[in-house]
């Protein structure tokens, strides 16, 4: 047997076919593509399922998140938090601003942002805290609002990978003051091309999103609100979006599934699985910890399976910054990114085929 991917976007996208096709043609037919009734019936659709009161459809996950921080107020020169380990893209974002990225540590146990260190390192420069749902793990909110409330400061939700994750009914994207998605097709809610949106409770923050999106705009062709761009999520990829919508908490439900059997099957002892159990995690990627990762990841390749490291390089050890970042250590952060291993994980992975990759981890003899 071999599973050479992480993910097979093609096998994904086929029991839907029909109405992908259908969904396409009817735009192609309408005439209009862009910012036209498929992205407000989108937008209306996807705010009810969050339980938000806006989503503002905009191009990609990344725009997502910088239009979300300047619609909080954040400014060059501003300093936002977050994690090292999640990627760069909310760096990426920060950055586009001109404002600071501090890299706040994570809890060893979730990978996900330890609020006590974060509490350590804010100053009266910090305008926003972004919590990022990594791997399709819920944060847990209470602290994080109880900090960022005590300092004044904006919180906001990267929900890139936890389309659909929820604790006591209250989903992921409707407890900061703003929240970012991105639609990229590997996401458990994926377009068939790029997409994001911004979703909040807040009135002021969602007018400055869709101001933000395009152009600045306050009326047409009236440019009233700096720090713009033309961000705006296509017609097509949001018909597409509404047909897969309703079918997400299935395929939420069958990753559950998968990360449960996995855990079940790997048996072996250098090696550590995640905690997932409950509607608070939806497991978009299946990361798995060894001290010999690579000895691992070697073994897996060489048997036919596929495999990736979610991320290989800390943001603050990137090339591009990495001499802005020279003082900074974050040892958790530092330890585990030499430890994790992605391995396949999407609704249409068969179990046998999971029990196949465990049994195959479980014959690894470094």
């Amino acid at each position: 047997m071999s599973i050479d991917r992480i993910n097979d976007l093609a096998l994904h996208n086929r029991a839907l076919a029909g109405a992908l096709h259908a969904a396409a043609g009817r735009v192609i037919d309408s005439g209009w593509y862009a910012l036209g009734p498929e992205v407000a019936a989108f937008e209306q659709a996807f705010a009810a399922y969050c339980g938000a009161a806006h989503v503002i459809g905009v191009a990609n996950g990344t725009d997502a998140l910088e239009l979300a921080l300047r619609a909080v107020g954040v400014q060059a020169g501003d300093e936002v938090f977050t994690v090292a380990n999640a990627g760069f893209y909310a760096s990426t974002a920060i950055r586009a601003i001109g404002a600071v990225p501090v890299y706040a540590d994570i809890q060893p146990h979730n990978l996900l942002l330890d609020p006590q260190d974060a509490a350590q390192r804010i100053s009266k420069k910090t305008r926003a805290l972004i919590v990022t749902h990594l791997f399709g793990q819920l944060a847990d909110m209470a602290p994080l609002q109880a900090l960022v409330n005590a300092h004044g400061i904006a919180l906001v939700e990267d929900c890139a990978q936890a389309h659909g994750a929820q604790r006591n009914g209250q989903r992921a994207g409707s407890f900061g003051d703003v929240a970012a998605f991105s639609f990229f097709p590997t996401k458990n809610l994926g377009a068939l091309g790029d997409g994001g949106a911004v979703v909040t409770r807040r009135d002021d923050v969602a007018a400055r999103v869709r101001s933000l999106r395009q152009y600045g705009w306050t009326s047409k062709y009236t440019v009233a609100d700096s720090g713009a761009r033309n961000s705006r999520l296509d017609e097509l990829q949001a018909a597409l979006l509404s047909v897969k919508l309703p079918h997400l908490d299935g395929w939420n439900s069958r990753r559950r599934a998968i990360a449960a059997r996995y855990a079940e099957g790997i048996t072996h002892p250098l090696i550590t699985v995640p905690a997932i159990a409950g509607e608070d995690h939806v497991a978009h990627l299946y990361v798995i910890r060894s001290a010999q990762r690579d000895s691992l990841k070697l073994h897996l390749q060489q048997h036919g399976i596929g495999c990736d490291i979610h991320y290989p390089v800390l943001d603050y050890r990137q090339p591009a910054v990495a001499a802005a970042h020279a003082g900074v250590t974050l040892p958790a952060s530092e330890r585990v990114v030499a430890e994790i291993l992605t391995l396949p994980c999407y609704p249409e992975l068969e179990l046998a085929e999971v029990d196949a990759i465990a049994a195959c981890i479980n014959r690894w003899s470094p």
